[in-house]
């Protein structure tokens, strides 16, 4: 694998950090939602209209809605169709800094309330990180099939590879992004339950790398 797809796959692994993270977090302080596993909040959805759980649908449907705005604001647009195909586009970055910029605001509200937000503001943060993983995904699109958010697929790819005996360098990463996200989630609770005021760090902390990597990935692809 040359050294620029080994370097892209690295900071994929490690942005399943921030989702793991962000997604343990939505559920266990906001709501019982995610902020990027849109199938589980659409269930959700359905099982509040029919139990009549206003504050289930509300939540859901808040992630939701937060999540399509994310990718709303960070699709590709046409002008980035043209050029030539790098290992990491910088509109890849472009939006990931986009990303980081609601994570950032996430980290504001998480910290004026301490970490105990009332159900106002368990409704913004919520909508506010689910744009952020919304972001983040059609971030990562960019750079293929690819994800570092929506992780169904990638365990799918996963288990075939693994009954057919054909792993590649792609499955590895595949491990590392499905094994970094379990960290993510593990490591966000434990500073949910014991050092609150440091959450936001594993969230923007792991993203800030991946945008300065990044970029030092894009000059070395440009010479």
């Amino acid at each position: 694998m040359p050294p620029s797809l080994r370097s892209r796959d690295i900071l994929l692994i490690l942005l399943a950090v921030v989702t793991g993270a962000t997604d343990a977090t939505a559920f266990e302080r906001l709501g019982n939602a995610f902020a990027s596993v849109i199938t589980g909040n659409l269930v959700l959805m359905g099982v509040g209209a029919v139990r009549g759980d206003g504050r289930l649908a509300l939540f859901s449907g808040c992630a939701l809605a937060g999540y399509a705005l994310g990718v709303v604001i960070a699709a590709p647009r046409r002008a980035e169709e043209t050029g030539r195909k790098a290992d990491w586009p910088v509109h890849a970055t472009i939006a990931l800094t986009v990303d980081l910029a609601f994570l950032i605001a996430f980290a504001v509200g998480w910290e004026l309330t301490a970490g105990r937000p009332g159900r106002t503001m368990q409704v913004v943060l919520l909508a506010i990180a689910g744009t952020a993983m919304g972001v983040q995904s059609t971030a990562i699109r960019r750079l293929g099939q690819l994800s570092t958010t929506y992780l169904t697929s990638t365990l799918t790819g996963l288990l075939e590879a693994l009954a057919t005996f054909r792993l590649s360098a792609g499955h590895v990463r595949s491990v590392g992004i499905l094994s970094m996200a379990v960290v993510g989630a593990a490591a966000g609770t434990a500073l949910i339950t014991y050092a609150r005021p440091l959450l936001p760090l594993l969230q923007v902390g792991p993203l800030v790398i991946v945008i300065l990597a990044s970029r030092r990935l894009i000059r070395s692809e440009a010479t």
